[in-house]
């Protein structure tokens, strides 16, 4: 046993217990917190005071919260929990990224992803098991899908990275920005999504700005107009082609929210935000597929009006995915044309390969549920 599983089967705030008929006081926002200390004879102002504990002190037992009264700290550890993930493998990169695998009760696994940059700390959380959406490049969509997160799943990622993050006590590893891009779609777990992330922006709990947290989407366009109505926040669209007849064959959800409508919705969440707004659109560069000159002038047009940030990612390659990396040559061509375009344009660097944490990478263990199984009979490498 490594000596960071010794740290968590010693440690019982890493590891999951279950308590049935309990409330997960981790999954619960201010407002649900609220409710539920009105629920049972008390004073909204205990929501506060207890989510402060959760999360800024990572205190998990209840009679460690010295300033609510005994009887209430009784009652709580009866009827109550704050019952987190449990890390069965924690790996750290030669590049400092580290990568948790997380149990559900259930069984199934999910990974959570750190990322340090000299000026930020990124993590990177899911937020379904599995995922639906069965684009072609990633490994995520290649596991299936089983079922969605719940809030307090979700936000127990964070807890977690947070504490153990903490106990390296080493400069540059604190969590700083939050990227919804781990396993899943956000936007069809929706509900859950959303209190999860007005708990990472509530200042009694994470205190991350509303420009520190970014939700990732395949193009879900309803769910994209009830998130412009809901938050305001930064949003990241995974588009990876210029024009629908490549799209629909790289990101299936295209055929059902073909390019037109998912541009005019990303107009619309622009709309609603403030001024300083802008939308990252996520492309994954594979090598003569969507890396051609003709893709950048399609992705100018295209991109047209909307304030973009354009992140190139170099694929990461996985067994039998079909694809190949596109060269250097060609991502520095394609970014050139879309830089002397007037877009704002960035090469994402490989992060965590060696661990599998990479953009793209990111499989668990789960159950698949969607009776789904992609077959590649022929490779898909394009142009030589």
């Amino acid at each position: 046993m490594s000596e960071v599983q010794q740290q968590i089967e010693a440690n019982p705030t890493l590891q999951a217990v279950v308590k049935t008929n309990a409330t997960n006081l981790l999954g619960l926002d201010r407002a649900g917190l609220e409710t539920f200390f009105e629920s049972i004879g008390e004073k909204k102002f205990r929501a506060t005071q207890v989510m402060k504990w959760i999360h800024q002190l990572g205190v998990t037992d209840f009679q460690e919260m010295n300033n609510l009264s005994k009887d209430l700290r009784n009652q709580l550890a009866e009827t109550s929990c704050i019952q987190n993930l449990q890390v069965t493998k924690d790996m750290l990169s030669t590049d400092g990224t580290r990568k948790w695998l997380l149990q559900l009760s259930d069984g199934n696994h999910i990974e959570a992803v750190f990322i340090p940059e000299d000026d930020r700390g990124t993590l990177c959380v899911s937020s379904q098991v599995g995922c639906a959406l069965d684009c072609s490049f990633c490994s995520t969509g290649r596991q299936g899908f089983n079922r969605n997160l719940t809030t307090a799943e979700i936000i127990s990622q964070v807890w977690l990275a947070a504490h153990l993050l903490e106990e390296e006590k080493k400069p540059g590893r604190k969590i700083t920005n939050v990227v919804m891009m781990g396993m899943g779609e956000p936007l069809l777990n929706f509900d859950n999504t959303i209190t999860a992330v007005r708990i990472m922006m509530d200042d009694f709990a994470y205190g991350l700005s509303k420009r520190r947290v970014t939700v990732s989407t395949a193009g879900v366009v309803p769910a994209m107009d009830r998130l412009g109505d809901t938050l305001d926040m930064r949003l990241a669209v995974s588009l990876h082609a210029s024009n629908d007849k490549l799209r629909d064959e790289l990101v299936p959800v295209n055929k059902k929210y073909p390019l037109k409508e998912l541009m005019a919705a990303c107009r619309r969440f622009i709309d609603k935000q403030n001024s300083r707004s802008r939308i990252t659109f996520e492309y994954v560069m594979l090598d003569g597929i969507n890396d051609q000159p003709e893709h950048a002038r399609e992705l100018i047009k295209l991109l047209k009006g909307i304030p973009t940030l354009m992140n190139l990612i170099p694929f990461n390659p996985f067994e039998g995915s079909g694809y190949r990396t596109s060269s250097k040559n060609a991502v520095s061509r394609f970014r050139e044309i879309l830089h002397n375009s007037g877009m704002t344009t960035v090469v994402r660097k490989t992060r965590g390969e060696d661990i599998d944490a990479a953009c793209g990478q990111l499989a668990g263990k789960i159950e698949d549920k969607s009776r789904r199984h992609r077959r590649f009979e022929e490779p898909r490498f394009g142009m030589e």
